[in-house]
């Protein structure tokens, strides 16, 4: 990890951001462009759609964390005033297009999921290799912890968000095995949700750990990730103007089905990837995250008459 420092802001956010040049080649940024990155995360995407639109094209870049915008301000300085940077989820999209005057953008970008630097950072309790708190909200200011979800729902509602958001058969037997964990005072670190989760599958045999889609379950639940992305989904024909382009980096099936439907049942968004795209073989083995990435592409088209 890197540290981005400045102005005496010291920000662990080092972040390695996939398919850079996927993304590019689909945007097309030019100059006198304005562009969206909804997810700016340590800047790599943003950086790169600035570059492109040189000398005056204009980036608006949102991330939920906090540690993410301190970063990419420090990351982006170079950029003066062609970088505007808000606090937002995704959903929010057009209200911080509304907030800034700007009624349409030339492209927009969002990097799904948890961000390298955030899996690296123990107290954010992304991480099943760190022992962290049980925490994974990308927004540690608001909402319940991943500990707090556990505590609040029943067995049931705990196994079909394990079953629904992490494709667990098993779901019903970890959601017992955690809610006893947690009532009897068990459940303190991510350490101890791991090993809850291994009770009841047994040990890991394979390569993937199989508290792995326990995590993701939590995780996506905690931060309402998959009802964001279906809003601002929903909110693209209206954000995009005609022949803007959108790119959908993704990391799980979820995710990427949520996207290949909405662009082929939308009438004003015509898919410019009939697969997702994958990270090349130089850069799966540079940046292993990659190796799970699908980018998906569309442009805002007119309607029909």
């Amino acid at each position: 990890r890197q540290a981005a420092r400045g102005a005496g802001i010291v920000t662990e956010f080092a972040h390695v951001p996939v398919m850079v040049d996927e993304v590019i080649a689909a945007l097309e940024p030019s100059a006198g462009g304005v562009y969206a990155d909804v997810t700016v995360g340590g800047g790599g995407h943003s950086s790169a759609i600035l570059e492109r639109s040189a000398p005056d094209g204009r980036l608006i870049g949102t991330d939920r964390d906090p540690a993410a915008l301190r970063a990419a301000q420090i990351a982006l300085a170079e950029f003066g005033d062609r970088l505007t940077l808000r606090k937002a989820r995704i959903r929010d999209l057009r209200e911080v297009l509304d907030e800034l005057g700007v009624e349409q953008v030339d492209g927009v970008v969002a990097d799904l999921g948890v961000s390298s630097a955030q899996l690296d950072q123990v107290e954010r309790g992304f991480s099943l290799a760190k022992d962290g708190p049980i925490d994974m909200r990308m927004d540690p200011t608001e909402g319940e912890t991943a500990l707090e979800l556990i505590g609040r729902v029943d067995a049931d509602e705990l196994a079909d968000i394990i079953y629904q958001y992490g494709e667990e058969r098993r779901s019903r037997r970890i959601a017992r095995t955690l809610k006893r964990a947690y009532e009897d005072g068990d459940l303190e670190t991510t350490g101890d949700l791991r090993r809850a989760v291994h009770r009841a599958t047994g040990p890991k045999r394979g390569r993937i750990d199989p508290s792995t889609r326990t995590f993701q379950a939590l995780r996506i639940a905690v931060n309402e990730e998959l009802a964001d992305l279906e809003t601002f989904l929903r909110a693209l024909p209206a954000v995009l103007g005609v022949g803007a382009v959108v790119a959908v980096i993704s990391f799980h099936s979820l995710e990427d089905r949520i996207v290949k439907h909405s662009f082929r049942e939308s009438s004003l968004l015509e898919p410019l990837t009939k697969k997702p795209l994958v990270a090349g073989a130089e850069e799966r083995d540079r940046n292993p995250r990659s190796r799970s990435a699908k980018l998906r592409a569309a442009r805002r088209v007119e309607a029909a008459a």
